[in-house]
């Protein structure tokens, strides 16, 4: 492999490669920006390193559902829970959807509610205190919506691993249809079907959608419950529900589950974004105003603008905000609730800041772990999914972060992993042995519950089991690169052209471009550890860049105390900065090397 400009060691230790093949312009690969003999374009030299093959271009620079929807029946079970869903539309029966406290647990439930009241039917829904009742089915729950009336339960984005839940919810009288795309153990719970893709039994051609989020099962399910409506008349007399009209929904829980952006998924975002610019719903067109958008929502705002402020709903205020914001009817509820919800986000921010500074003083003992592990009483459960997220971009390993509480003696225990690294498998197996309450989760986050004094048995469980797998992870970490330019060649018309290959996310990254070699202008610290510049290169143009909560960090310390007088290259996304009079290409900085 070549070193993009010779960088064999950035100051984050990394090596610059191109992404997707190493300079030689082949069928399949980039040449780092470089035009070769062909001429392709420059999405297609970004998707052909993204791993797509010359033959599917044309499906994936416009990605449509047409082109990537599957067959719902390819699934196993789906056919029975759309068949039994149609028995309760059709007889009237009631149904409760039971949905998570986070985004896609939210957006699940309120398609799944959008969707059968335009069929006629009314559902309620139930979605469970992170507090009080964690996460998932519990059997009291389910066998008091029996008792209730209800006949019919749907769990979304929970339920794969809810056996106790699931089998009192069956011995009270209770029907469960599992909707969900987390982990599955071998024996599965007691459930009229449990449609996921990512079921140890599912078909190849099923398990091939395991990325999906659950937001994008239950729209599969959608798909299939209608089909079946519609074999049987029942739109003799009635219009069908227009289901693209929800794809907003599945776009917001896909991207705020940080899903893999790639086939599917991807066209379901990025058809999902066009509907979400017409604001038909009500909820979501009083979100983006509380989010204070000038815009039509990108997929970066679904992650760090209108994502945050529905969880904030289930961690740190009421869980079932984001699911009323989303379905209701009335537009001035929906401007309180939105309200409301950034306020609550607000506020998370001042709990999560305090975890977090808590947490990083647990570090030091933490050098000789291949898997991060700090917890403490007291620190609130709806922030440590956040914090573990932080220290595993900050440490480069799987990390969970545990909330243990004194007067129960447990710990709510939430991790995110590393590309690699299955963490969801580990707590799976983890509960399995033994050393956990509950637990389960998918390759890149998991959640768990643990005894207090169980902390230490699981730490070197885990890191025994996943030692290997992280080692293997991190050898060679690499800093992957799409173009090499000068900064003049840092333009509006650049940044625009680059998005076109989108949207992006996890699974496919956004462009990273290389610029230098610079010097710096200025260099000054902002908000909470941003490192903020302004640099310049031999072809005299200046730009502006920003490295997000690197101060500290041995990169931003040496642009911040050590660039003086020396030339250095930067990596990172170009983005446009659209606040002056003319808009203007800035880099958000992600790794820098010393060019002398």
């Amino acid at each position: 492999m070549i070193d993009v400009l010779g960088i064999g060691r950035s100051l984050s230790g990394r090596a610059w490669r191109w992404r997707g093949g190493n300079g030689d312009f082949g069928d399949d690969a980039i040449d780092g920006g470089r035009r070769a003999e062909g001429l392709d374009d420059l999405v297609t030299q970004l998707l052909l390193a993204r791993g797509v093959k010359r033959d599917d271009l044309v499906r994936h620079k416009t990605p449509t559902l047409r082109a990537f929807l599957p067959d719902p029946s390819l699934f196993r079970d789906m056919d029975v829970a759309a068949e039994r869903l149609a028995r309760a539309v059709t007889t009237g029966e009631r149904v409760t959807i039971y949905g998570d406290y986070d985004v896609d647990g939210a957006t699940s439930a309120a398609l799944l509610i959008l969707v059968l009241r335009d069929l006629g039917l009314e559902a309620g829904y139930y979605i469970p205190d992170r507090l009080l009742e964690g996460y998932g089915p519990s059997g009291d729950a389910l066998v008091k919506l029996g008792a209730e009336g209800t006949t019919l339960v749907v769990t979304v984005d929970c339920g794969a691993m809810a056996h106790e839940a699931l089998a009192a919810a069956h011995e009270a009288g209770v029907e469960v249809i599992v909707v969900d795309h987390h982990k599955c153990s071998p024996d599965l719970p007691l459930a009229t079907a449990l449609v996921n893709p990512n079921r140890l039994d599912e078909s190849d051609e099923g398990a091939a959608f395991g990325h999906l989020a659950a937001v994008g099962v239950a729209f599969l399910l959608s798909i299939a419950l209608v089909r079946t409506l519609r074999a049987q008349g029942y739109f003799a007399d009635r219009v069908e529900p227009d289901l693209l009209a929800l794809l907003d929904l599945v776009a917001l829980g896909t991207v705020a589950d940080v899903a893999a952006l790639h086939g599917l998924n991807r066209a379901m975002v990025a058809q999902g974004l066009k509907v979400m610019a017409r604001r038909g719903n009500i909820g979501m067109a009083a979100l983006i105003d509380a989010s204070r958008l000038s815009k039509a929502p990108t997929c970066s705002d679904l992650g760090f603008a209108l994502g945050p402020r529905v969880n904030a709903g289930g961690r740190v205020g009421e869980a079932t905000l984001g699911v009323r914001l989303l379905t209701t009817r009335d537009a001035d509820e929906a401007r309180d609730i939105a309200a409301q919800l950034s306020r609550l986000n607000d506020e998370r921010r001042g709990i999560e800041a305090a975890v977090q500074e808590a947490a990083e003083a647990q570090l030091a003992g933490q050098h000789n772990r291949a898997v991060v592990i700090v917890s403490g009483s007291g620190w609130h459960p709806g922030v440590i999914g956040i914090v573990a997220g932080r220290l595993k971009e900050r440490t480069g390993k799987p990390t969970l972060v545990i909330a243990l509480d004194e007067i129960d003696g447990t710990g709510k225990g939430s991790a995110r992993s590393i590309a690699g690294v299955d963490l969801g498998a580990a707590i799976i197996a983890a509960r399995e042995a033994g050393l956990l309450e509950a637990g389960g989760g998918h390759a890149m986050a998991a959640g768990l519950t643990v005894r207090t004094g169980g902390v230490a048995a699981l730490a070197d469980w885990l890191d025994a089991r996943l030692a290997g797998a992280v080692t293997a992870a991190r050898t060679g970490e690499t800093m992957l690169i799409d173009l090499s330019l000068t900064p003049g060649g840092l333009t509006p018309d650049l940044t625009s052209a680059l998005e076109a290959a989108g949207p992006f996310g996890m699974g496919w990254p956004g462009p990273r471009i290389a610029l230098g070699p610079l010097r710096m202008i200025k260099a000054d610290v902002v908000g909470t550890n941003h490192l903020r510049m302004i640099v310049g290169g031999n072809d005299g143009i200046s730009f502006k860049a920003i490295a997000f909560r690197a101060v500290e960090t041995e990169m931003g310390q040496a642009l911040l105390h050590g660039s003086k007088g020396r030339r250095f290259w930067l990596a990172g996304r170009p983005r446009l900065d659209d606040w002056g009079s003319r808009p203007a290409a800035e880099l958000h900085v992600e790794d820098a090397a010393w060019a002398d």
